[in-house]
């Protein structure tokens, strides 16, 4: 066996851990897989031979290039809208509910990671969730150990303060989605304004501007006066496991709208309505 085969060899057996830092870094199964293989082309063009820590070393790589990515991601001010629970390998089945439950909780780590930097993000997963040292982590992101271990810190401590009030549940969530279609359907501003943020944002990605939605509204007054009398053609869904709304023309999903709920009150709401991220979101409508 070749050197190039037996690495390729290492890197496959290397690629579920290397796909889940990659996953918890970007937060979309398609982008993480986009980093493993421009990972795996960086592996196959260098010299591994002096390499102690092979590990060690993908991880580093994979590392890098979510962080090149992250940073494209802000300097271009996009704001990822299809965050996916991750599909655990392998794992049995459980009861729906269980999984459903442990999607939420998947969901809601991954929209207080979406507050961080990109280098309190590379630091805070790796470290805390991947044991990478300090040291390791220092080279990855450009900085000190010291400054690393600070970003990770502060990193946690949002993470902590956040997560804590983030709403898990999934039949809270439903019931205030509902409570938000019904509202919208009647034209209830009051009924709105009672289930939103005062700082409610409201997103859409590019294809749902392209068709009229509407983008960047950051108030509740703003958002429910936009959506007062709308959403009469959405209907319940589950995006990738978490409970929101779509719309569905001849059989084929062309619009998603997703929440985010924090103490009980909407603080995002994001509308996707490109093809692609719509089948990596897997959107199933809910019959009632």
């Amino acid at each position: 066996m070749d050197e190039r085969d037996w690495l390729a060899q290492r890197f496959e057996r290397s690629r579920p851990q290397l796909r889940a830092v990659a996953y918890r870094m970007l937060g979309s199964q398609a982008e993480a897989d986009d980093a493993v293989q421009e990972s795996w082309l960086r592996v196959s063009r260098a010299d591994a031979t002096a390499v102690e820590n092979l590990g060690g070393w993908l991880t580093t790589i994979v590392a890098r290039v979510c962080l090149d990515m992250l940073r494209s991601r802000r300097s271009r001010r996009e704001e990822p809208l299809a965050l996916q629970p991750a599909e655990p390998a392998g794992a049995e089945a459980d009861p729906e509910d269980e999984l459903l439950l442990a999607d939420s909780v998947a969901m809601a780590m991954l929209v207080v990671l979406e507050a961080l930097t990109p280098a309190e993000r590379v630091a805070f997963v790796l470290h805390d969730m991947f044991a990478v040292p300090f040291e390791d982590v220092a080279e990855i992101v450009g900085r000190s150990p010291a400054a690393a271990r600070q970003l990770a810190s502060r990193a946690r401590r949002r993470v902590r303060g956040a997560d804590s009030d983030i709403d898990i549940d999934p039949v809270r969530q439903r019931e205030i989605i509902d409570a938000f279609q019904a509202a919208s359907r009647n034209g209830d501003f009051d009924g709105l304004l009672a289930l939103l943020d005062p700082d409610v944002v409201l997103i859409a990605d590019a294809e749902g501007m392209r068709i009229g939605a509407y983008s960047g509204l950051r108030s509740a007054d703003a958002v429910a006066a936009k959506l007062a009398g709308g959403a009469k053609a959405l209907r319940p869904a589950l995006l990738g496991g978490m409970p929101g709304l779509a719309w569905t023309h001849r059989g084929t999903v062309r619009v998603a709208v997703g929440f985010t709920v924090v103490n009980g009150l909407i603080t995002r709401i994001d509308l996707i309505a490109d093809p692609e991220r719509l089948r990596e979101m897997d959107v199933v409508p809910v019959r009632r």
